[in-house]
């Protein structure tokens, strides 16, 4: 799990992040939506840095900064960042939510977030995992909070979610008055429940468009759906 992961236009080295690239956020990256054509992404909570760089391929965004509070994972992505084609537009702040949300005055026209939420009660004993794994590191609603704070007027919020949080997080994002307007819901195989929720956020309240992704129909024989969304990024896609 610690060998770098090569996708089709950059690598991401993940030996020193407790987070490994996975397909929660490789989905999120691919599926965010770029319509608004952002100047400026944010990136809440970067890891690896694999989000900020599939939106540096995907985008003409000018800027595009990450957040990152564990010391390892900080150094990790601003070395993915320097390595990649697009070292020019990446920058990663070693800084917490809290901190970055009171010091930073410009807003963002997209902020994208896979955020810890294992919210069960149990931990692990390796510290730096559980920091980013668990919801207690980054709860919602200060996620939700800060991210109000720092989208622009027209921006969107996009982020990936365990599906049965989905209602409880549309609750709480309400009260900041950011409101769902895409949800994806991620099905493993076609007879499985629902896993996972990615979803748009606005100002704006509209009809929420809702779809479905299943990812494969068998194991390893993926469907084309999954295929197409991802095919700019996986070398076998």
């Amino acid at each position: 799990m610690n060998k770098p992961f090569h996708f089709k236009q950059f690598t991401v080295h993940q030996d020193r992040c407790a987070m490994k690239i996975g397909t929660d956020g490789v989905l999120l990256g691919a599926w965010s939506s770029l319509e608004h054509q952002p100047f400026s992404i944010l990136d809440i909570g970067a890891g690896t840095g694999i989000l900020s760089l599939m939106l540096a391929q995907r985008s003409q965004a000018e800027i595009i900064d990450a957040i990152e509070i564990d010391d390892e994972a900080y150094e990790q992505c601003v070395d993915n960042f320097e390595q990649s084609p697009w070292g020019d537009r990446l920058f990663c702040y070693h800084a917490s939510l809290d901190e970055f949300t009171e010091e930073i005055e410009d807003t963002y026209d997209l902020i994208i977030s896979n955020p810890p939420f294992y919210s069960e009660n149990y931990k692990t004993d390796n510290q730096q995992r559980d920091l980013a794994r668990f919801q207690d590191a980054m709860p919602f609603d200060h996620l939700l909070n800060s991210a109000s704070k720092l989208l622009s007027e027209n921006g969107v919020f996009s982020v990936v979610i365990p599906h049965q949080e989905e209602k409880h997080f549309i609750e709480l994002a309400s009260k900041v008055a950011l409101y769902p307007n895409n949800i994806l819901h991620v099905k493993g195989t076609p007879d499985s429940e629902i896993k996972r929720s990615l979803i748009d956020f606005s100002f704006k309240k509209s009809t929420i468009n809702t779809s479905e992704l299943i990812i494969e129909t068998s194991r390893h024989n993926y469907t084309e759906a999954y295929k197409k969304l991802t095919k700019d990024f996986y070398l076998k896609m």
